[in-house]
């Protein structure tokens, strides 16, 4: 597949490189240090207070939480670490200024939780997807219909406007672009999922239908785990995100907010996780004739 670039997955390639530029020049330090050197001067709280920065800025830019606006904070970060040929600089700072365009969906940031634009920038670069749903089903899957009645029923709850309501469930179709693509997309639900109606009948039997349309496509898989299978099932929905240069990172939804997770031994769990319910769930080829009998059972 070949490699994507927006703006967020180049603020977090960004952050990567300053990172390790960063501990590249700490364990130079550390290795031709004398017995009276100083060598804890190249944290990111260090750097950050030698530069003039706040003192968890450096920390977050490394993240890719936060970006970096000024080429002048980009120059003097290259001039601390010993970056002096032309060309590396030119890419870090074109790589800087290309993190600061708007994303696509950056028109429906009002109505998405905190933190869910930058997942979906992220979402947006990635090659492989893998997600799990007990609640709902997953959003890359949702149908139209769906998505409306769902939200729709936690308007007044929500207090959001009729407006706010549309430009959600808008928001939601268009990143299902997602999956018109070679991107490797991999969604396990379970029965009691599909089982909750959400609108009417009809909004579910083309729930199930459309489902049904995207497992014919040869990146996407779908697998069900039945509510009288005894297995593992995880106890937080989430989806992991895997890049072609950037390590795996785990989201999970929140009531108003997005938690997303990069550290390896978090990851690794998520990864675990989903790998138990793959190895227990019917196979993807299963899941048409699994929702076909479940519609006949519960929407005749």
């Amino acid at each position: 597949m070949a490699a994507r670039r927006g703006p967020t997955y180049l603020r977090v390639m960004l952050g990567k490189e300053l990172r390790e530029l960063r501990e590249r020049k700490k364990k130079h330090a550390e290795e031709t240090a004398g017995p009276d050197d100083e060598v804890g001067s190249y944290t990111a709280e260090a750097i950050s207070t030698k530069l003039g920065f706040s003192r968890s800025k450096l920390s977050r830019v490394e993240a890719g939480e936060i970006p970096l606006p000024k080429l002048a904070d980009l120059e003097a970060l290259m001039d601390e670490y010993d970056v002096i040929e032309p060309g590396d600089r030119d890419v870090l700072l074109q790589m800087q200024r290309d993190s600061l365009k708007s994303e696509p969906l950056t028109t429906f940031r009002n109505v998405l939780p905190s933190g869910m634009p930058r997942y979906l920038g992220l979402e947006r670069e990635s090659v492989r997807i893998r997600g799990f749903e007990n609640n709902v089903v997953h959003g890359l899957l949702q149908d139209e219909q769906y998505a409306n009645a769902l939200m729709g029923s936690a308007k007044i709850v929500e207090e959001r406007t009729t407006d706010a309501v549309e430009r959600s469930v808008q928001a939601r179709m268009e990143r299902k672009t997602l999956l018109d693509g070679d991107r490797e997309v991999h969604i396990i639900l379970t029965e009691n999922t599909l089982r909750t109606k959400i609108g009417s009948h009809e909004v579910m039997r083309a729930q199930y239908a459309e489902i049904i349309r995207l497992c014919e496509q040869d990146n996407v898989e779908v697998q069900i785990i039945p509510a009288d299978l005894s297995t593992y099932r995880a106890g937080f929905c989430f989806t992991v995100l895997e890049f072609d240069e950037l390590d795996p990172v785990v989201q999970s939804d929140g009531y108003r907010s997005v938690t997303m997770w990069s550290k390896p031994s978090d990851v690794g769990q998520y990864q675990r996780q989903f790998d138990a319910m793959v190895k227990a769930a019917p196979g993807p080829s299963q899941t048409p004739s699994f929702l076909t009998e479940l519609e006949e059972k519960l929407w005749k």
